[in-house]
């Protein structure tokens, strides 16, 4: 059974950072590109980053240069390192295996005074 558990999710002000952590049980997690997707209420879901088995990474237009997406496969972990936070980031964050169309149940992210 697959499972990815996220965490590190929590309030913050704008301009401030977080680092998200998932952990994933279930499947060879070293052979699958991961990524990190968001929701918030009335946006569609929105996939930010990606990283594939080889290292090599993709984010969206919107966090480019401010969300680093990481990788240990010793520890079958994904990371999301998140800088300058705005508020138009908060939502809940959820890690997926892209190829496989499974994610987590996610973490909220709050950007606020």
């Amino acid at each position: 059974q697959v499972q990815l558990v996220e965490s590190g999710g929590g309030l913050v002000q704008p301009g401030g950072s977080l680092r998200l952590s998932c952990v994933v049980s279930g499947i060879m997690f070293n052979i699958f590109p991961m990524g990190w997707f968001r929701q918030s209420p009335g946006k569609q879901r929105e996939l930010v980053a990606s990283i594939a088995t080889s290292g090599s990474t993709n984010y969206v237009d919107s966090v480019k240069g401010r969300f680093t997406i990481s990788r240990d496969n010793a520890k079958n972990t994904v990371y999301l390192q998140m800088n300058s936070l705005k508020p138009e980031d908060t939502a809940v964050y959820a890690c997926t295996v892209p190829v496989l169309g499974i994610g987590g149940q996610g973490t909220q992210v709050t950007v606020s005074s």
